[in-house]
């Protein structure tokens, strides 16, 4: 019994021996949070480029591991707004890998706050250093020299704002984590690093990411994973695509696809079903912003040809799906302007790539053009050789020429009281040649109306007066339509474009020269 008291006396001098040891030590951890605040700011500003941090305290814990409390970082170019808050960053160590042989840590960025602007993101995309080159990775071993394992960010809010403040772009809720980054379980997978995003997106939008990476393979790092979109809300982007002349109205969208890049530089990505609803879309032309636009257009164009160049690359959309769409291309340019839209567009498009592999594309949409006339394209679309190939079949029926009014002001300097526009085309775009042809007809058209026209000058009147009647003379009768057909053959103008801006040079000349000079050219034929 003696024994069992000496021993139980003795257990207990051991404990309170280690409590006040460990006292001691957080004692000392205490004395030194502030030189360990201080050094830990020092590596960061000395270390990282472009930056600079003000960080509130540190926590330094006897089983090593470090927290950065009220972490403040700004751009220095752009200092005004901060770019990040981060009230707690919180480094351990992964004790449960220490029998692997490695000692490795974790990283906790919690409930953090990010505030981008325009200049700023323009400031990292202008800069020749990349901002995972600028001394981020020194900076923190500098301080805390274990080895990441794993990164966790938790509750992020995330804002960027572009041209208009009161129209930011704002996520939140954002989780991120990616495991196993040193692959220490499973390091023959091809990718055994686990990794996983999600949050809200404007609002009412979802977005969720799940897949796996291998962080540490030769000569790059690969990831093999899925993402979904859902009901994302489009209007928040227009102060972005704005800067493009492109106008967004409502909308929502929701995706979901694959994406996968290996070590070795191969890329598969492929959108499996995309849905777009309600949206209203305009591309804004103005004289102003024409070299913009020839710069967005070659730039364009030269991305589409290099995905086409990279055999490795692989992109596809298996089935896009556009319900309710109004779409417009509103002219500044010309005297007056003019705006020519479809509305109550649906396109479908299925099994569209940038490998000849893939087999063919097929796109179809139909709508009401200039809100009247039944609006037939379908289409089919072999990804590129050497030069655009597809076939593209135009079909538009009775459209209320009054809409057209502005347009037809604007080439033709004339507008019509009555009539009915349609058109029909057929075009093959194959090995650099184009053949096809566009037939425009014009039903009941009625252009001189008086009341309507009383106060435009008498040369005015007579000119759309003269159109008018030529266009009843050359009615054909039983119909009781104008129509004339250009055929359209030959060499493409410039075999180097995409497929799409070829389709898009091919409808606006079409249109410019066959269906608006149409009216001058039976004005000028000789009469039989």
């Amino acid at each position: 019994m003696v024994q069992v008291k000496r021993l139980a006396k003795g257990l207990g001098w051991f404990v309170l021996g280690v409590i006040v040891l460990l006292g001691i030590a957080y004692g000392v951890l205490l004395f030194y949070q502030e030189p360990v605040r201080a050094m830990v700011e020092r590596q960061l500003n000395s270390h990282v480029q472009g930056y600079h941090f003000t960080l509130g305290k540190t926590h330094v814990y006897p089983n090593l591991s470090l927290d950065l409390i009220n972490l403040l970082i700004v751009q220095t170019t752009h200092p005004d707004p901060p770019v990040a808050k981060i009230p707690k960053w919180h480094f351990g160590v992964q004790w449960r890998h220490i029998f692997s042989g490695v000692v490795v840590s974790d990283y906790l960025i919690d409930h953090p706050t990010l505030y981008i602007t325009l200049p700023q993101a323009q400031k990292e995309v202008q800069d020749e250093v990349p901002i995972h080159e600028k001394g981020w990775r020194d900076a923190v071993y500098s301080f805390y020299p274990f080895k990441i394992n794993e990164f966790k960010v938790v509750g992020a809010d995330v804002t960027y704002v572009d041209q208009d403040p009161s129209k930011p772009l704002h996520l939140t809720h954002l989780n991120f984590r990616v495991g196993n980054i040193r692959n220490i379980r499973s390091p023959n997978d091809a990718y055994p690093s686990d990794l996983s995003l999600d949050g809200n997106i404007f609002g009412s939008g979802r977005i969720e990411l799940k897949g796996h990476a291998n962080f540490m393979a030769e000569p790059h790092a690969g990831i093999n994973a899925d993402m979904g979109l859902e009901h994302v809300p489009l209007e928040p982007l227009l102060p972005v695509t704005g800067r493009y002349n492109v106008q967004l109205r409502g909308g929502v969208l929701s995706a979901n696809g694959h994406l996968e890049y290996t070590a070795v530089g191969e890329t598969e990505a492929t959108l499996k079903t995309l849905m777009v609803e309600n949206v209203r879309v305009d591309y804004v032309h103005a004289a102003e912003t024409t070299v913009k636009e020839q710069k967005v257009g070659a730039a364009t164009v030269q991305t589409a040809k290099e995905l086409h160049n990279k055999p490795a690359t692989l992109v596809r959309i298996d089935q896009a799906e556009i319900k309710n769409i109004e779409f417009g291309f509103v002219n500044e340019a010309v005297q007056p302007p003019y705006r020519v839209f479809l509305t109550k567009g649906e396109l479908h498009l299925n099994n569209i790539s940038n490998q000849f592999t893939e087999g063919t594309g097929i796109i179809k949409l139909k709508g009401k053009f200039m809100g009247s006339g039944a609006t037939l394209v379908s289409g089919t679309f072999r990804p590129e050789t050497k030069s655009p190939d597809f076939d593209l079949n135009v079909k538009i029926e009775k459209t209320q020429m009054r809409s057209m009014n502005n347009l037809l002001r604007a080439y033709g300097d004339f507008d019509v009281t009555e009539g009915l526009f349609s058109v029909y085309s057929e075009l093959s775009v194959k090995n650099g040649e184009v053949q096809g042809y566009i037939k425009p007809l014009f039903k009941d058209m009625k252009v001189y109306d008086a009341r309507q026209d009383k106060e435009k000058s008498a040369f005015h009147k007579l000119y759309e007066g003269l159109i008018g009647g030529i266009a009843k003379l050359l009615q054909n009768r039983p119909r009781e339509e104008v129509a004339t057909k250009v055929e359209v053959s030959g060499p493409v103008e410039n075999p180097k474009t995409s497929t799409w801006e070829t389709v898009v040079n091919l409808i606006q000349n079409a249109f410019i020269k066959a269906i608006l000079p149409g009216f001058e050219r039976q004005v000028t034929q000789p009469k039989t």
